[in-house]
């Protein structure tokens, strides 16, 4: 199988970026046979970084693992912003982290921060760990998964969370909704569910002057900052339009 053979199985299969996808396919590949099953796969439809075992993340490789979320470019976004606001050793929660690719980015921005990462997914947990050597990792249900020996200590909490509205979850491509769980995708009938549950819980863990990010939407950002202003959070959104990410941010007073 050479090379243009690839790419245009891969073009017709509706591959966008074919020679980018060839060329990460050809290096990962264990010889001819294992080339020609990873191909196989990518035609039918099965994610690439599933299929290599990792995304990029701006500077990082970030291993994923298939039932894990893969994470995607505009959550750089939030990344960025937990490593500005994270100074010394505060406590970064990277919440339903996923592959952790929040956290990595942190603990490689802020070496001194201290890192902990959870989510309810015990497969996404797994994950986590590879990509957090030196970070705490908990497996459970939002705040139920920390230890309480954080509590009021955290300087920044960083979500990620499900934010995709129920009826919208048929809309979207499908390696999304074939290949990630869909605990994942869906944030409830306006996205929103999981959020709020994350801002009524965060005040009782941030410490003085302590942040909350929560990455959502253009459309959902008004309703998610409200939310955090009900709780008596100062609220704001940032946006970057390069990579399409939007982020709730919201301050302790």
């Amino acid at each position: 199988m050479t090379p243009d053979d690839i790419v245009a199985s891969l073009r017709s299969a509706g591959c966008v970026f074919a020679e980018d996808e060839a060329a990460l396919l050809i290096d990962a590949a264990d010889g001819p046979a294992e080339l020609a099953a990873m191909v196989s796969d990518r035609v039918a439809g099965r994610p690439l970084e599933y299929i290599v075992g990792w995304v990029a993340f701006g500077d990082l490789r970030i291993q994923v693992a298939d039932g894990v979320f893969v994470p995607r470019s505009r959550t750089q976004l939030l990344a960025a912003q937990a490593a500005r606001l994270v100074s010394g050793d505060a406590v970064l929660i990277e919440m339903c982290c996923g592959a952790g690719a929040v956290a990595a980015t942190v603990a490689s921005r802020v070496p001194t921060a201290q890192i902990v990462a959870c989510d309810i997914d015990p497969i996404a947990t797994d994950c986590a760990r590879r990509n957090l050597s030196d970070a705490q990792v908990c497996t459970g249900d939002l705040f139920d998964a920390l230890p309480d020996t954080l509590r009021g200590r955290v300087g920044v909490i960083a979500a990620n969370a499900p934010y995709v509205p129920t009826d919208a979850i048929a809309t979207m491509p499908r390696e999304a909704r074939q290949y990630e769980p869909r605990t994942t995708l869906d944030g409830g009938p306006d996205g929103l569910d999981i959020a709020r549950r994350i801002v009524v819980g965060a005040p009782d863990w941030l410490g003085p002057g302590g942040h909350l990010l929560i990455e959502t939407s253009t459309r959902q950002a008004g309703a998610l900052c409200a939310a955090m202003v009900r709780r008596g959070f100062d609220a704001r959104t940032i946006t970057d339009e390069d990579n399409g990410g939007t982020v709730a941010v919201a301050a302790l007073p």
